[in-house]
């Protein structure tokens, strides 16, 4: 169900959505925005509600499962459209950061709600660097042969690709952390 976001929309409204592989550092650009005032979403709450509702452990087989079985019940667009309530609530108080837009339906979902209100930050890192990272996760852990079959999966299935090629800003976080966080600052800067 779409909203009559346009109504909402003006000049001074911004929803920033971060856009990146698994393991690129979404979730880090994300924390940047939301130390500046920004409500962050991250829209993979909804797989997580879901995987804990049906009593299913988080494994990537099973956060698969779930995020095929969403987007077939809901459609390409779910994760934008099912998490519309909560962008509407945030933008009464503030800006919005959405931690981890994947389609290209869900971008072109809130293409047509937020215009030129909408920004995308893409954060790109080299799978070598992304599935060293992931396997060395406390929480979320791939092994590098699970990475590897998501990217395959989110490329092919749901054209990640897109949002990631349409991105207003990029970040090449192939460094420290530091250098991330001082990235996403600046970007944070140039939308004020």
């Amino acid at each position: 169900m779409l909203f009559s976001w346009h109504l909402l929309y003006n000049d001074s409204v911004k929803v920033v959505s971060i856009v990146g592989m698994t393991g690129a550092g979404k979730s880090e650009v994300s924390k940047v925005f939301e130390q500046n005032g920004f409500t962050s979403i991250r829209f993979g709450d909804l797989t997580d509600e879901e995987m804990k509702r049906r009593g299913l452990k988080p494994k990537e087989v099973s956060e698969r499962l779930v995020r095929e079985q969403l987007r077939r019940e809901h459609g390409a667009a779910a994760y934008a459209e099912l998490n519309q309530p909560r962008i509407e609530q945030a933008l009464k108080n503030s800006n919005v950061v959405i931690d981890g837009l994947y389609s290209w339906e869900e971008y072109t979902c809130l293409k047509s709600c937020y215009g030129e209100g909408l920004y995308l930050v893409a954060v790109w890192s080299s799978p070598r660097t992304r599935y060293a990272r992931l396997a060395g996760r406390s929480s979320r852990r791939l092994t590098p042969e699970e990475a590897a079959s998501r990217d395959e999966s989110e490329i092919e299935n749901i054209a990640k690709g897109g949002p990631i090629a349409m991105a207003d800003f990029t970040i090449v976080n192939e460094s420290s952390l530091e250098d991330l966080r001082k990235e996403a600052a600046r970007i944070v800067s140039k939308l004020r």
